[in-house]
C-alpha cells in the first residue's frame, strides 16, 4: 500500500507539473477539452491537464510581414516589380484558431493576392506618385478579407518599385522635356511683365521732359564709373528731331520736283538751250 501511494503520489506530482502552463502578458491560451473549445485563459499561471485538454498559444503582438517582389502588369500596361510590408495582429484568438489553419500564411498569400490586383489596376503615374493612395486600398482590401479570422491590418506599404531601365530613361526625357517647358514659360512670362514695365516707364517718361534728361545723366554716371575709354553722349530725340524732319520734307520735294533743288536743274536746263540757238 505505501509503494502504491508513493506511485500514486508521484504520478500526481507529475501530472501536476506538466499540467502547469505559463501565459506571458501578449500571449492567449486557447483550450480544447476532448477536442471542444474552452474559454480562451489570460496571461500568468495555468492548469492545463495533458491529454486531456490541449492548449494552443497566440501572440497579440504586431507581426511585420514582407511580401515578396511580385511581377505585375500596370493598366498602362508597364511591367513592374513591386513589394510591400504589412502590420497586422490578432485581435480575436479563438477566431483566428478556429477560422483559418494559419493565420500568418493565410495573411501573407491575400496579401501577395490583393498587391497584385491592386496595382494592376493603376497606371504608372499613379503608382510612382500617388502611392498614399495605393496604400489606403490595400489596406482595406486586406483587412476585410483577415477580419473574419480575427486578425487586424494595420498598416501596408508598398517599398519599392522596379522599372524596366528603358521606361527608366523615357521618363527621364519626358521630365527633362516638362522642365525646358516650365523654363520657356517663365521666360515668356518674364519677357511679357518686362515689357509693361517698360511701357509704363516710357509713358512716364514722356510725360516729363525733365526726368528723360536726368535718366541721361544717370546713364552717363553709370557709364562713368567702369572707367571705360569709349564716352557716349547720348542726344535726346527732341533736339535732332526737327533736323530730321527737315531732311525728309528736303527729300520729298526733291522727289516730287517742287523743291530748290528741281528748280536750280530746270535753270541750267534752259541757260543749255538758250546757248544752242545762238550757235546755230
Amino acid at each position: 500500500m505505501m509503494v502504491a501511494v508513493l506511485v500514486v503520489a508521484i504520478a500526481l506530482l507529475v501530472v501536476g507539473a506538466l499540467s502547469l502552463r505559463v501565459l506571458k502578458e501578449y500571449e492567449r491560451g486557447v483550450v480544447f477539452r476532448l477536442g471542444r473549445l474552452r474559454e480562451p485563459l489570460e496571461p500568468g499561471v495555468r492548469l492545463v491537464v495533458p491529454g486531456l485538454n490541449k492548449l494552443v498559444r497566440v501572440d497579440l503582438r504586431v507581426v511585420t510581414l514582407t511580401i515578396p517582389p511580385q511581377e505585375v502588369i500596370t493598366k498602362d500596361n508597364v511591367p513592374a516589380r513591386v513589394n510591400a510590408v504589412v502590420l497586422f495582429r490578432v485581435v480575436d484568438p479563438v477566431q483566428s484558431v478556429m477560422k483559418v489553419e494559419n493565420h500568418a500564411v493565410a495573411t501573407s498569400q491575400i496579401a501577395q493576392t490583393t498587391l497584385r490586383s491592386v496595382v494592376g489596376r493603376a497606371d504608372l503615374d499613379t503608382l510612382l506618385a500617388h502611392r498614399t493612395d495605393l496604400n489606403e486600398d490595400l489596406a482595406r482590401s486586406i483587412a476585410a478579407q483577415t477580419e473574419p479570422w480575427g486578425v487586424q491590418v494595420d498598416v501596408v506599404e508598398i517599398k519599392d518599385v522596379e522599372i524596366p531601365e528603358a521606361m527608366q530613361r523615357a521618363m527621364a526625357r519626358e521630365a527633362e522635356a516638362e522642365r525646358e517647358r516650365r523654363a520657356k514659360v517663365i521666360s515668356a512670362r518674364g519677357e511679357l511683365q518686362a515689357s509693361a514695365e517698360l511701357r509704363d516707364a516710357a509713358r512716364t517718361l514722356s510725360e516729363s521732359p525733365a526726368s528723360l534728361q536726368l535718366r541721361y545723366l544717370q546713364t552717363l554716371l553709370e557709364l562713368g564709373a567702369d572707367h571705360n575709354s569709349t564716352v557716349v553722349f547720348p542726344l535726346p530725340i527732341d533736339v535732332i528731331g526737327p533736323f530730321l524732319e527737315a531732311f525728309r520734307r528736303g527729300a520729298t520735294a526733291a522727289v516730287n520736283g517742287t523743291g530748290p533743288m528741281s528748280n536750280d536743274a530746270e535753270r541750267t536746263h534752259d541757260a543749255e538751250r538758250t546757248h544752242d540757238g545762238q550757235e546755230s
